[in-house]
C-alpha cells in the first residue's frame, strides 16, 4: 500500500564576559526541527483513496473505474496488509483522474481499517508520523510492516482518519491530468483546529475559506455552509463544515473527481453499472454529481465551467 536538507534557526545567543556563548542543542531539539523543516508529502498521483468492496464485487467495481475514467491496473493478489492477521485482495488502479487502493477482505477487517479514507505516501515515515503527533493528530495505529513498506494510521481534530505509508522501493506513477479532491466532513466546532493542524502539517495553503458557500452542494439547496479548500503535496481538500444534517449520500462520498467532461463521464459511468444518486447541478463555477459504483463506493465528480 504504501527523504531530505534543512536548518536549524537559532533566535538568540547569551552574551557573557564578552564572549558570545550558544545555548546547547539537544539531539532532541534537532529532530523536532527536521520534523517542521520539509513537507512530508510527494505528489497527488501517491493519495490514494482507500476503497472496500466484497470480494465478489472486487472486478466489476475496478473494471468500472477504468470504463469511466480511463487507466490501468496493478496485478492484483492476497496480502496481509494489516499489522494483525487477516487476509485481502489488493488492487492499486490508475486513473488519470485519482489512484485508487482496492481491498476486498476474504477475513473479518481488523479494527480500525477500513475507517481510513485516503493512503498518503511520505517521504520519512518517522518524521511524518513525529510531525502529525506534533500537530495534533493521534496515531491510532502504530507503524507497522507490510510486504512493501511500513504503514500507520492517524486520526486529526474532528475525527478524520488518514493512512501513511512509505515504500521500500521507490513507487513511480505518472502525473495525473486532474487532482482528486479529499472531500472532508467536520463540525463548526472542529473545523478550524482540523485546518491549522493538517496545513502546518503538509506545508499547505489555505486557497479559499466561504463562509456561506451554496447549500446545494451539500444536498440542502435552500440554505448555506463554510467550504474550506486546501493544497498541498498530498493535492487538494475540500473541508465542508456543516452541523451535520445531511441528506443520503453527502457524506458517504470520500473523494470528488475533477473531469473534461461530465456529461461524458455520466454516460460513460452508467454504461459500466454505476448509478446516479444525485444528477448535475451548478454551483461555484462547477458542473458536479454524485456517483455509487458496482461494490457500493460513492464519489463525487465536478467539471470547471467558465
Amino acid at each position: 500500500m504504501r527523504k531530505q536538507l534543512f536548518s536549524l534557526m537559532i533566535s538568540s545567543m547569551l552574551i557573557s564576559g564578552g564572549i558570545a556563548i550558544a545555548p546547547q542543542i539537544s539531539a532532541k531539539t534537532v529532530a523536532v526541527a527536521n520534523v517542521e523543516a520539509e513537507a512530508p508529502g510527494v505528489a497527488a498521483q501517491y493519495d490514494t483513496t482507500h476503497v472496500y468492496v466484497n470480494p465478489e464485487d472486487f472486478d466489476k467495481f475496478t473494471d468500472s473505474l477504468i470504463a469511466t475514467f480511463g487507466g490501468s491496473k496493478s496485478q492484483q493478489g492476497v496480502f496481509q496488509v494489516t499489522p494483525t492477521p487477516s487476509q485481502t485482495m489488493s488492487q492499486l488502479v490508475y486513473t488519470p483522474v485519482g489512484t485508487f487502493s482496492v481491498f476486498g477482505f476474504k477475513t473479518p477487517v481488523p479494527y480500525p481499517f477500513g475507517l481510513e479514507r485516503t493512503g498518503y505516501l511520505v517521504k520519512d515515515m518517522d518524521k511524518a508520523v513525529a510531525s502529525a503527533k506534533k500537530n495534533g493528530a493521534d496515531v491510532i495505529v502504530e507503524t507497522f510492516p507490510d510486504p512493501i513498506g511500513r504503514d500507520a494510521v492517524i486520526q486529526w481534530p474532528g475525527g478524520v482518519n488518514m493512512q501513511l505509508y512509505w515504500h521500500t522501493q521507490k513507487p513511480n506513477y505518472a502525473k495525473l491530468e486532474t487532482i482528486p479532491e479529499n472531500r472532508v466532513y467536520v463540525s463548526k466546532q472542529s473545523a478550524d483546529n482540523f485546518v491549522k493542524s493538517f496545513v502546518k502539517f503538509s506545508h499547505g495553503k489555505i486557497v479559499s475559506d466561504t463562509a456561506k458557500a451554496s447549500g446545494v452542494e451539500i444536498g440542502r439547496p435552500n440554505d448555506q455552509f463554510r467550504r474550506i479548500r486546501i493544497e498541498s503535496d498530498f493535492g487538494k481538500m475540500a473541508v465542508l463544515v456543516t452541523d451535520g444534517a445531511l441528506p443520503y449520500p453527502y457524506g458517504h462520498e470520500m473523494t470528488g473527481y475533477e473531469v473534461k467532461n461530465i456529461d461524458e463521464t455520466l454516460a460513460k459511468a452508467q454504461k459500466a453499472g454505476a448509478t446516479v444518486l444525485v444528477q448535475k447541478f451548478k454551483s461555484d463555477a462547477r458542473e458536479s454529481a454524485m456517483l455509487q459504483f458496482p461494490g457500493g463506493y460513492i464519489a463525487e465528480i465536478h467539471a470547471n465551467v467558465k
